[in-house]
C-alpha cells in the first residue's frame, strides 16, 4: 500500500511540475517561436559583458577583469563563472525552460513546495502557487531585466520551506532544503534581496521563539535553530568566491564609504559608510500608493499605460494634433501620478489574496501568522522611504547594511510573499472541518469590513479627495492647454475601474466563501472556483505590463545595439584607447562597451572613485582628464540626432613620463588637484599613503603598449634614465601586480584613479597581471562547503534513521 501511495504521490508532483511549466511557457508563449523578450536591464548588461564573454569564449577561461566600462573594473558583479561552482550546475538543472520562462516556473515551484511543507492539499497548493507566481511586481521585473532580482525572490519560498521543516522536526529534509535553497538563493548574486529574506525569517523566528519560551521548551529551540545556522554557513561558504570577491569590491564601489568631505560644489559633504540617503530613498513608495496592493492603478498604475481610443486623452487630442498621433500617444498615456520618479508597474498583490490575507488575521492561529503580520506591517513601513523618515533614518544609521542598498520601496518584496502565503493559510482554514463555522464567519465579516470599506472609499470618494496631479503634468499642459484635464479624467477613470474590478473580485470570492461555510457548495468545486479567481484577479493584471508584444527576433535581443557610422568609424583604429559617448548619458550606458572600451557604463554598483572623478570632473568636460583616461574619441549627436565620431588628438595613450609631481595628503586634495594640472606633464600623488621618486625627463625615453587583454597587459620600456610613468589604467590594488621584467614590482595610484610605477633605466618589459587571491582563497572555501554539506547530511540521516529503528 505505501508503495502505491508513493506511486501515487510521485505522479501528482510530476504532474504539477508538468503544469508549471505549461502555464509558464503558455504565458511567455513566443519563446517556442525562437523570440526572445527584450529587457532593458538585459540589454544594457549584454553591452557592459561582451569583453568579458569574448574572453571566456577565446580562451576557455575567465579574464575577472574587464576594460570595457567605466575605464575598468572587476567582473565580479558582471558576468563570472568562478571554478568548482557546483550550486551553479543545480540552478541550471533548476531552471531548465528558456528565460524569462525559468524565473515563472520557479516562482510557481518555490510556493508549491512552501505550501506543500505546510500541509497543503495539492490541488490548493498547485493553484495557489499559480496565483502568486503571476504578480505583477514579479512578472514586471521581468519585463524590464531585473533577472537576478527575480532570480533571489524565487529562491525564498524554498529556503523558507526548509526553516519550516526544521521547526517541524524533520531535521534530515529541513537540514538538506535549508542548505541547498540557501546556497541557491545567494548564488543568485542579489544581496538586496537575500537581506530582506533575514528580516523575513528573523520575524517568524522570533514568533516561534516566543511560543516555545511561553511553553518553557527552551532545550526544544536549541536544535532546530542549530541546524538553520549550520545550513546557512554552508550556504555561505559554498558561495564563498563570489561573496568574497563581491565583499573585497564593495569597499571600492559606491556602496562603500567616500573619502571624501566635500561636494564638488566645496560644500561639506554628508558622512555615510554607504549609499547617500537621497540615493537610497529616491524611490520611496507613498503611503497612498500602497493601496495599489489591492487596487491596481489608485495611483496611474504606470508611467506609460495604454488607455485605446476611448480615453479621454484619445478625445481630447484628436481634433487637435490628429487622429493617428493622438492613438499613438493613447498608447503611452503618463497616467501614474504618484510621487516615484519611474514606475514600471503597480506592485499588485491581488485583492483576493489582501482580503484573504486580513481574514487569516483573524482566523488562523499560531506563530507563523504573527511572524507574517509583523513582517508585512515592517515591509510596508520600511518601503515608504522619506515619507516615514523617522524608521527609514533608524535603519539607515544604525542597521547593518541597509545603507549599502537602493531603492527601499523594494522592500515591499516581503509582503508580496507573506501577505498570500497568510490568504492561502486563511483559505486552507476556511476549508477545514477542525475550524468551527462561527470562527469563520466572525473572521470572514471582519475581513470583510476591513476590506470594503477601503475598496468603498477609494471607488466611490477617490475621484472627490485626490488631486490626480502628477510630478510632471506642468509640462505636459504647457504643450497642449487643457490637456491636463483630460489626462486627470483618465486617472479618475481607471482609479474607479479597478477599484470596481477589485469590489467584483471580493464579492465573489465572499459569496463562495459564505457558501462553502454553509457547505452549500462541494469543498473540491469551492478549491477550483477560488483558486481560478485568484489566478484571475493576479494574471490578468500582470498580462497588462508583460506580454506577447515585449518579444522580439533572437537575433535583435542577442545583439541589440545598432553599429552606427560613428561606431564603423571609431573601430577602423585596432589600437587601444577609450571612447566617451556625449550623444547619451554616459554614466547609464552599457551599449557604448559592447562595441568600444567606454569612460562610462551601467552598474548599479559603479568603483566609487571613478563616479567621483564623474562628479568633480567628466560631467564639467576636464579635458585633462578625459585626456588621462586615454579618451580617443567622442561620440556625438548632430542636430538631425546623427551620430558622428571625433577624434581627440589630445588623448595620452597608453602610457607616458611626467617629472613633476603634485603632492596631496587627502582625497579631497587628490581630487581638486586635477582641476588645472598638466596631465602629460604633472602627476598627483598622496604622498601619505604612496612613496614616490622624483624623475627627470628623458626626451628619447619611449613606452608603448605591445600586448592587451583584459588581465594582461604588456608594455615596452626603453630609457637611459629612471622614468615616472603614468598608465591609462585604473588602479585597484586588490588584484593587479605589475611586474618589470618578471620581477614583482611596486606601483601606486595616481591622479585619484590611475597606475603609475617608478621605473630604472634600460630596455624593459612592464607587465601588469589582474590575479586575484580572492577567487583561490573562494574556491577552497567552496569545496569546504560542499564536504561539510555532504558530512552533515549523511551524519543527520543516520541519526533519524537510528531513532526510527529504536522507535520501532
Amino acid at each position: 500500500m505505501n508503495q502505491k501511495n508513493n506511486l501515487k504521490s510521485l505522479f501528482i508532483y510530476a504532474s504539477v511540475i508538468v503544469s508549471f511549466c505549461v502555464v509558464a511557457l503558455f504565458y511567455f508563449k513566443p519563446v517556442l517561436k525562437g523570440y526572445k523578450i527584450f529587457q532593458s536591464d538585459i540589454a544594457q548588461f549584454i553591452g557592459m559583458s561582451k569583453e568579458l564573454k569574448d574572453y571566456r569564449e577565446q580562451n576557455g577561461k575567465e579574464a575577472f577583469w574587464t576594460d570595457a566600462a567605466f575605464g575598468g573594473m572587476p567582473s565580479y558583479q558582471l558576468s563570472t563563472y568562478y571554478p568548482n561552482d557546483y550550486i551553479k550546475k543545480i540552478d541550471t538543472v533548476i531552471r531548465f525552460l528558456p528565460r524569462p520562462a525559468d524565473y515563472l516556473f520557479l516562482y510557481f515551484l518555490g510556493f508549491f513546495v512552501l505550501l506543500t511543507v505546510l500541509k497543503f492539499d495539492w490541488k490548493l497548493a498547485l493553484l495557489g502557487s499559480l496565483a502568486f507566481g503571476f504578480s505583477t511586481y514579479f512578472i514586471i521585473i521581468l519585463g524590464v531585466g531585473h533577472n537576478a532580482k527575480a532570480h533571489a525572490i524565487g529562491y525564498i519560498p524554498l529556503v523558507f520551506s526548509g526553516v519550516i521543516l526544521l521547526f517541524q522536526k524533520r531535521y534530515f529534509l529541513g537540514f538538506l532544503l535549508t542548505a541547498l535553497a540557501t546556497s541557491l538563493e545567494i548564488h543568485t548574486s542579489h544581496p538586496q534581496m537575500t537581506y530582506y529574506m533575514l528580516f523575513m525569517l528573523f520575524f517568524v523566528g522570533v514568533f516561534y521563539t516566543i511560543e516555545h519560551l511561553k511553553k518553557n521548551e527552551f532545550r526544544a529551540l536549541v536544535k532546530p535553530v542549530s541546524i538553520i545556522v549550520l545550513a546557512m554557513t554552508i550556504g555561505l561558504l559554498t558561495n564563498a568566491q563570489s561573496l568574497l570577491a563581491t565583499k573585497e569590491y564593495a569597499s571600492h564601489s559606491t556602496r562603500s564609504k567616500s573619502e571624501l568631505t566635500l561636494t564638488p560644489q566645496g560644500t561639506p559633504k554628508e558622512v555615510t559608510s554607504g549609499l547617500s540617503r537621497d540615493y537610497i530613498t529616491q524611490y520611496s513608495y507613498g503611503i497612498l500608493e500602497t493601496f495599489n496592493l489591492l487596487i491596481p492603478r489608485l495611483v496611474g498604475g504606470a508611467n506609460s499605460e495604454d488607455l485605446g481610443t476611448d480615453s479621454h486623452t484619445y478625445k481630447f487630442l484628436a481634433p487637435r494634433i490628429g487622429m493617428n498621433q493622438a492613438k499613438q500617444f493613447s498608447k503611452n498615456v503618463p497616467t501614474y501620478w504618484g510621487s516615484q520618479p519611474i514606475v514600471a508597474a503597480p506592485a499588485y498583490i491581488g485583492v483576493v489574496f489582501v482580503f484573504l490575507f486580513f481574514v487569516g488575521c483573524f482566523l488562523v492561529e499560531g506563530w507563523l501568522k504573527k511572524g507574517l503580520i509583523a513582517a508585512v506591517v515592517f515591509s510596508v513601513l520600511l518601503s515608504w522611504g522619506k515619507n516615514f523618515g523617522f524608521l527609514t533614518d533608524l535603519f539607515i544609521d544604525y542597521i547593518p547594511l541597509y545603507n549599502k542598498f537602493r531603492a527601499v520601496s523594494s522592500i515591499q518584496v516581503i509582503a508580496e510573499i507573506c501577505v498570500p502565503l497568510l490568504g492561502m493559510l486563511a483559505l486552507k482554514d476556511l476549508l477545514s472541518n477542525e475550524v468551527s463555522r462561527a470562527d469563520k464567519v466572525l473572521s470572514l465579516k471582519k475581513g470583510t469590513i476591513i476590506v470594503g470599506s477601503v475598496l468603498v472609499f477609494f471607488t466611490f470618494l477617490g475621484g472627490v479627495f485626490f488631486s490626480f496631479s502628477g510630478l510632471n503634468d506642468a509640462y505636459y499642459d504647457q504643450q497642449i492647454t487643457g490637456f491636463l484635464g483630460a489626462l486627470k479624467a483618465d486617472r479618475k477613470a481607471i482609479l474607479f475601474e479597478d477599484g470596481f474590478r477589485s469590489i467584483v473580485l471580493v464579492v465573489f470570492t465572499i459569496v463562495v466563501l459564505w457558501r462553502l461555510i454553509y457547505n452549500k457548495i462541494k469543498k473540491q468545486y469551492a478549491i477550483l472556483v477560488l483558486g481560478l479567481v485568484l489566478l484571475f484577479d493576479t494574471l490578468s493584471v500582470a498580462k497588462r505590463y508583460v506580454n506577447d508584444d515585449d518579444f522580439l527576433l533572437a537575433s535583435k535581443v542577442d545583439k541589440p545595439f545598432f553599429l552606427s557610422k560613428a561606431d564603423q568609424q571609431i573601430l577602423k583604429d585596432k589600437g587601444h584607447y577609450r571612447v566617451a559617448n556625449f550623444s547619451k548619458n554616459f554614466m547609464n550606458d552599457g551599449a557604448t562597451s559592447y562595441y568600444h572600451n567606454s569612460i562610462g557604463g551601467y552598474h548599479a554598483a559603479k568603483p566609487r572613485r571613478y563616479q567621483e572623478l564623474v562628479d568633480y570632473h567628466l560631467s564639467k568636460n576636464n579635458m585633462e582628464v578625459l585626456n588621462m583616461l586615454n579618451t580617443k574619441y567622442f561620440i556625438t549627436a548632430s542636430e538631425s540626432d546623427v551620430l558622428e565620431a571625433q577624434l581627440n588628438s589630445g588623448a595620452n595613450g597608453n602610457a607616458w613620463f611626467v617629472n613633476r609631481i603634485v603632492p596631496a595628503v587627502s582625497a579631497d586634495e587628490e581630487i581638486l588637484a586635477l582641476t588645472g594640472f598638466d596631465s602629460k606633464n604633472d602627476i598627483v600623488v598622496n604622498t601619505k599613503e604612496f612613496a614616490v621618486a622624483s624623475t627627470e625627463k628623458d626626451s628619447t625615453a619611449r613606452v608603448a603598449l605591445t600586448s592587451y587583454s583584459p588581465n594582461v597587459l604588456v608594455y615596452a620600456y626603453e630609457s637611459e634614465k629612471p622614468q615616472l610613468v603614468v598608465f591609462s589604467e585604473m588602479y585597484y590594488q586588490p588584484g593587479w601586480n605589475a611586474y618589470v621584467d618578471g620581477k614583482l614590482t611596486p606601483h601606486f595610484r595616481a591622479n585619484y584613479v590611475l597606475r603609475a610605477m617608478n621605473v630604472e633605466s634600460g630596455k624593459h618589459e612592464i607587465v601588469f597581471k589582474f590575479e586575484p587571491e580572492v577567487i583561490q582563497q573562494g574556491s577552497m572555501l567552496s569545496l569546504l562547503g560542499y564536504g561539510l554539506l555532504m558530512v552533515m547530511s549523511i551524519s543527520i540521516y543516520w541519526v533519524e534513521r537510528q531513532k526510527k529503528l529504536e522507535n520501532v
